[in-house]
């Protein structure tokens, strides 16, 4: 007898942005494979084309819109196309990110400036224009994939930083404003590094070669997770374990993690084999690798990542100790 069961997703219309290489193209291939119509979106338009072609034949039935989430009427013309296209929107996927990395004086204004336009008014814009869709319907849930960023701060990733605190501050404002209506979710991720194709799209200005450092995670289980999320809606959920041993730490050794990993990333540079400076995605599209996979600093195996945990612990109580030890040496403590 044929199996007449239909996918979870089959009928659901889910919109996504960032998805041209990267989680969002895992996001939406994750998506595709579970039967939902998709609405897919980026600033890139032959990526971006790339992306939906692949989901179609996993079965999915897509439009792409190219979109620069940065300006509020292109995000305005998103959700149109969206209703235009199924006449609803049942899930929608904060994704479009980027990044900068080098000394927050030594990188342009316009780059910092865009940053957080994407980073932080992309989901802002997005917000604003979708949540008037969902009161209507009386449901929808908005899912934001912020990263660990939204609860520690990136040593020399300053705009970075500042957008993701931001947009952490604007789900749990909104999450407050919709618990009136039982049927409608915000939705925040925080996720350790992704082994994605979007740290070679980085803006570069530390002269190093930019690749993820471990531990570090396949995109892929992220874009299972952002499902699951949208399948079970929770205020906040952490895809890996890293994320929730970097919150942790964080919460109780601020201070010191400030110190170390500043004081790591300056030695870094002194001895790094200087890259040329690059503005990456940051003002354009994104080139090169419009995968999924991107750049590791270097593999870990399964077994050594089951002991990092423990040993992230070890380096945090070690640099601790280290931390009091020069703040005394200074009459500070």
């Amino acid at each position: 007898m044929k199996n007449s069961r239909k996918p979870p997703f089959f009928g659901e219309t889910v919109v996504i942005t960032g998805a041209s290489s990267g989680i969002g193209k895992a996001t939406a291939e994750a998506f595709a494979e579970q039967g939902a119509d998709l609405v897919l979106a980026a600033r890139g338009e032959e990526a971006l084309k790339e992306t939906a072609e692949i989901c179609r034949k996993l079965g999915a039935t897509v439009i792409a819109v190219p979109t620069d989430t940065s300006v509020a009427e292109e995000v305005q013309n998103l959700v149109k196309e969206a209703l235009e296209f199924s006449g609803k929107i049942d899930y929608w996927v904060n994704n479009a990110g980027v990044l900068a990395f080098g000394k927050f004086e030594e990188i342009p204004v316009d780059v910092t400036d865009q940053i957080v336009k994407t980073n932080l008014l992309g989901y802002m814009h997005a917000a604003h224009a979708v949540l008037p869709v969902f009161k209507k319907q009386k449901k929808g849930v908005l899912l934001n994939n912020i990263s660990i960023g939204g609860w520690m701060p990136a040593p020399y990733g300053t705009a970075y930083t500042a957008s993701k605190y931001g947009v952490r501050g604007m789900v749990e404002t909104l999450q407050g404003e919709v618990s009136d209506y039982p049927d409608i979710h915000i939705c925040a991720l925080y996720p350790g590094f992704q082994k994605s194709s979007g740290i070679e799209h980085a803006a570069n200005y530390s002269g190093i070669k930019l690749s993820t450092p471990p531990p570090s995670f396949d995109p892929r289980k992220l874009a299972e997770s952002i499902v699951e999320t949208a399948k079970n809606p929770v205020e906040a959920s952490y895809p890996d374990w890293s994320a929730v041993v970097f919150k942790n730490l964080y919460e109780m050794f601020p201070s010191m993690i400030r110190y170390v990993s500043s004081a790591g990333m300056r030695m870094v540079f002194r001895k790094a084999n200087k890259d040329k400076n690059s503005d990456g995605n940051i003002l354009d599209p994104s080139a090169g690798n419009m995968g999924i996979d991107g750049k590791a600093l270097f593999s870990v195996s399964p077994r050594l990542l089951s002991w990092t945990s423990i040993g992230l612990m070890g380096i945090a109580a070690a640099g601790l100790l280290l931390y009091r030890g020069s703040k005394k040496s200074e009459g500070i403590l």
